[in-house]
């Protein structure tokens, strides 16, 4: 495949960031995005609603779907499902961007907090993937590809947010294991991961203006992203993908483009050795 023309995504968490770049790029080939996040109106201190996804969305040549989706809450996963198959007759291609972060060690970690972690990164990536099967196992070409690192079992990556760890480590061993599961079906799995921070609204909210200038701007992982869900999802499974690297074999050599401050190094990003 070389297009994502007529394709119908479901992306979690697509109102702003790395989510609505995704979607914004498959919209330029004609796609059908679904834009399930739970910002309905504006957020005091973060970019973006449903609303103004879809309104990128059209203008970018997309047909759009907002739809206020809180992934912890199955019923409306499955009613998402359901109006999304009412709207565009089926699902094509499943982004698990939705995620939630709190960098903190173990007495630092309230519960309430470690379950929002869970609910969202683990129980709701996997909710939202049962929710979509159905529909997947009918499509051509059909993908899920899932924003969450390579499984790095460093004691560094746990000892300072063993909490966060766990949660986004979740999300990868769904990758790994439904890969396997559904690989004779013809269902692929992909994790995708950043080398990089991403100026997004969680980088801002942990490192400031400072780390937001030393990142890259979210269109390398929508690129990446493309990259993926235009291949084969028979030969193509079953991978923990890393924006950088995905793109240099894709031919890519001018990674200045993505820099948000031109001629700054950009910070490596967890998890990545």
């Amino acid at each position: 495949m070389s297009t994502l023309q007529g394709k119908t995504l479901f992306i979690t968490g697509a109102s702003r960031g790395i989510g609505l770049a995704i979607a914004l790029r498959a919209a330029r080939d004609g796609a059908n995005v679904v834009v399930a996040a739970k910002t309905a109106e504006p957020h005091p201190k973060l970019p973006g609603t449903i609303h103004s996804a879809a309104e990128e969305i059209e203008k970018a040549g997309g047909k759009a779907l907002p739809l206020m989706v809180d992934i912890r809450h199955e019923d409306q996963v499955h009613a998402a499902v359901k109006q999304t198959v009412e709207r565009f007759g089926g699902i094509d291609i499943l982004v698990n961007n939705a995620s939630a972060i709190s960098l903190t060690g173990t007495l630092q970690t309230p519960m309430k907090k470690f379950d929002l972690m869970f609910g969202v990164n683990v129980r709701g990536t996997y909710s939202t993937t049962q929710a979509c099967l159905p529909e997947l196992l009918k499509g051509k070409n059909p993908h899920v590809l899932t924003l969450s690192p390579p499984l790095n079992m460093k004691p560094k990556w746990f000892e300072n947010h063993v909490a966060y760890t766990m949660a986004k480590y979740g999300m990868s061993m769904c990758v790994l294991g439904m890969a396997e599961e559904f690989r004779a079906q013809g269902v692929a799995f992909n994790a995708l991961w950043p080398r990089t921070t991403i100026a997004t609204a969680a980088v801002n909210m942990l490192g400031g203006q400072e780390m937001m200038e030393a990142s890259r701007t979210p269109e390398i992982m929508a690129d990446a992203a493309y990259a993926i869900l235009t291949r084969d999802s028979r030969s193509c499974t079953g991978n923990f993908f890393l924006d950088e690297e995905l793109l240099r074999e894709a031919g890519e050599t001018n990674f200045d483009k993505y820099l948000v401050k031109p001629g700054t190094q950009p910070l490596p990003d967890f998890f990545i050795d």
